[in-house]
This record gives structure tokens, C-alpha cells and sequence, in this order.
């Protein structure tokens, strides 16, 4: 019996972020046959990542006899006029596609930020999908009115294996917890301002205003990803440089591999005050909880459906960071690991990479089984 063609429209790495990451793992998944023989689906892919690269590509996905065509799409109004395209080449050509969002913004920019015909194009064709993925259940309101609810599916995002303690590890760290004099906090994600790392710096400085006025030093401020911006770069380097804080934070750079497994296994609180517009579900977030974190963030797109006051400090949309880092202060050792060993079990039971697989497999294979195809009226 042949395997089903499953037709990758997506965002590869480089670079690396929360939906290329995500592509990649289950691109390079056990569910594809040229990565284990077993596997249930033949897996064929375009990088729509460069857009110098568009008539090429449509030209790969005209040519393409896959079962069924998955698709991230964008959420900006310059990245869907090339989704609208895609969409329109599919419908021609009678092809059933399934598409994944990796964010809580799209509905936002279809209502408001679009010309009405650029709207009424998108409601046209997401009417005609064979169905529509969201990162949680709180998202699923993004396509409530634009496709029937039943097309409406739940993956949410995971932790990959590679970036997972192992239990003895986990064990060690935890147990190392109860007499840390410093604990580190994490900030760890693309630098992009409304990302909150501003936040961050602010609590750097106000646990140096209080070592300056006696107190002993509890924590060290650990920051990583990518500038995008060089005003980006220039805002964080001057922060540190004019209040004094080199002794309490340190930039690691972009990170993966073994130097990001390091940064996970140190840090005992991660720290993602996002209202960034087009967040969704933050993988950083997971990974953090995985590997025994006790996490800052808040109640912006998807999170509060992972993120409870069970699992840290959820953050309100006037919270101060000198209020923020007093509550965290005031936190003996233990109640903090209580926390992140909380924080690892939910991870273990709910996150891990085989239950995005899985879930993921269920809805190509739910898809697979339906006659919806894009033209369909």
C-alpha cells in the first residue's frame, strides 16, 4: 500500500524561531519515510522562507501530486498577499490543504488591518480549506466565522527531545536548588522589544539597586537570542553598560545545541513578559517548564492555556518590573522548586514531542480521510 504525499508549504530554518523550529521536527519526524521506513506518510517540502524565491516555488507546488498540501501561513498583510497566491494556485488545481498557524494575530489583521477586498479574499479561502490548526484552544476563536468549527483544529507546540533534561539530570538539578545563594533567570527568545526583554533589564537593575543598599546578590540575569535590529542591540548594550549591570547580566548570543541545554540546566526562573502581537504558544516557554523553571510571563495569546499561577507569575497589563522582582525576591528556595518540579511533570505528561507527533499525525490522517478539497463550495 502507498504512503500518502503530504506537501510542505513552510518556513524552514534559518533562521530559527518557534515556527520554523516547530516545521523542522516534524518534518524530520519518524512520521516520514525518509526517516524511518515505518513511517506513515511521504513528506515533501518548499522554504517559502525567501520570498525571492516565489514564481520557483510556486512553480515546485503547481508540479506537486501530493494527497494533501500543509501550509504555515503568515501574519503580515505583505506575507498574505503571497499566501493569497498559494491559495488561489491550490484551488485551481483542486488540492486539498490544511493549514497551520503558528500565532494569535491573523484574525487581527484580517478584520482590521487589510483593505475590504484583501479581507474578503482571505474569508473566501478559508471557507474552502480542508482545515485550519491553531497552537490552543483559546485560539480557535481566530477562525470561529470563517470555516466550520469541525475544521478547526488543537496541536499545540512541544518541547523537542534534544532539548529536554534527562531525568538524573533534572534529578541533580533540582536537588542543587534548595542551598543556591544565585539563581539565574532566563531570557531567552528573538530580541524584539515588545518581547518584554526590556522588562527584564528593568528587574536586573532594581536586584542591583538592592544589593547596592546592603542586601546580599540573589540573582543573575542570562539573556540569549538574535538582534534583529541593530536598534535592538544598541538599546540592550547601552541599558546595561549605563546602569552598571555587567556584574548582573550576561548576553550568551544566539544558542543551541549543547550551549543551550547548558543555559536550561543553570537557570532555575525564565522570564518571557511577551505582549508581542503575533505570539502564539512560545515553544521557550515549554522548553523552560521541561527543564524545571519557574516562569514569568503573561496573560498575551496562548499562554494562559500552558502558563497558570500554578506554574509562576502570570502578569497583568500594568505589572511593574520593580513589583514583578519583589514578589520573586521574597520567594524562599523551596517554594521556587516546588514550582519547577510542577512545572517538569506537566511537561512530561502533556508536552513532550511524541504528543505533538501524535497529534499531528491524527489530523493529517483525519484530513486525509475527508473529501474536502479547496474547491469545494
Amino acid at each position: 500500500m502507498s504512503k500518502k504525499k503530504i506537501y510542505f508549504i513552510a518556513q524552514f530554518p534559518p533562521p530559527m524561531h518557534g515556527l520554523s523550529k516547530a516545521v523542522e521536527t516534524l518534518y524530520n519526524s519518524e512520521l516520514n519515510t525518509a526517516v524511518d521506513s515505518n513511517g506513515e506518510f511521504e513528506f515533501e517540502k518548499v522554504d517559502i522562507t525567501n520570498n525571492k524565491n516565489f514564481v520557483k516555488n510556486l512553480l515546485k507546488i503547481s508540479r506537486s501530486k501530493a494527497d494533501l498540501f500543509y501550509f504555515t501561513i503568515s501574519q503580515t498583510r505583505g506575507g498574505n498577499l503571497r499566501d493569497l497566491v498559494i491559495f488561489k494556485l491550490l484551488e485551481l488545481q483542486h488540492k486539498k490543504c490544511l493549514i497551520h498557524l503558528h500565532g494569535g494575530y491573523y484574525r487581527q489583521l484580517v478584520d482590521n488591518d487589510m483593505a475590504g477586498w484583501q479581507r474578503k479574499a482571505n474569508y473566501k479561502a478559508i471557507k474552502k480549506l480542508a482545515g485550519a490548526i491553531v497552537l490552543s484552544k483559546s485560539l480557535k476563536k481566530i477562525f470561529e466565522g470563517m470555516i466550520d468549527d469541525d475544521k478547526i483544529f488543537v496541536v499545540e507546540n512541544c518541547v523537542d527531545d534534544q532539548y529536554l533534561l534527562t531525568d538524573q539530570e533534572i534529578e541533580e538539578k533540582l536537588d542543587a536548588l534548595e542551598n543556591k545563594k544565585i539563581l539565574h533567570v532566563l531570557w531567552l527568545s528573538n530580541f524584539i522589544r515588545s518581547k518584554g526583554y526590556p522588562f527584564v533589564l528593568e528587574m536586573a537593575k532594581a536586584e542591583k539597586e538592592r544589593v547596592d543598599a546592603g542586601g546580599e546578590k540573589r540573582f543573575h540575569f542570562d539573556f540569549a537570542g538574535k538582534f534583529f535590529e541593530e536598534s535592538e542591540k544598541e538599546y540592550f548594550e547601552s541599558y546595561v553598560k549605563d546602569n552598571k549591570l555587567e556584574e548582573y547580566v550576561t548576553y550568551h548570543g544566539i544558542v543551541g545545541g549543547d550551549e543551550k541545554r547548558k543555559l536550561l540546566k543553570e537557570c532555575y526562573i525564565f522570564a518571557l513578559p511577551t505582549r508581542y502581537p503575533n505570539e502564539g504558544q512560545p515553544i521557550s516557554i515549554l522548553e523552560a517548564m521541561g527543564n524545571g523553571m519557574f516562569i514569568i510571563t503573561t496573560d498575551h495569546a496562548g499562554i494562559p492555556d500552558i502558563v497558570g499561577t500554578e506554574n509562576g507569575i502570570v502578569l497583568k497589563t500594568n505589572a511593574k518590573a520593580v513589583d514583578v522582582f519583589d514578589v520573586i525576591r521574597g520567594k524562599p528556595n523551596i517554594e521556587v522548586l516546588q514550582v519547577c518540579k510542577r512545572n517538569r511533570k506537566k511537561i512530561e505528561t502533556s508536552f513532550k514531542q511524541d504528543n505533538y507527533l501524535s497529534s499531528m499525525r491524527l489530523t493529517f490522517s483525519e484530513i486525509r480521510l475527508k473529501t474536502t478539497y479547496f474547491c469545494e463550495k
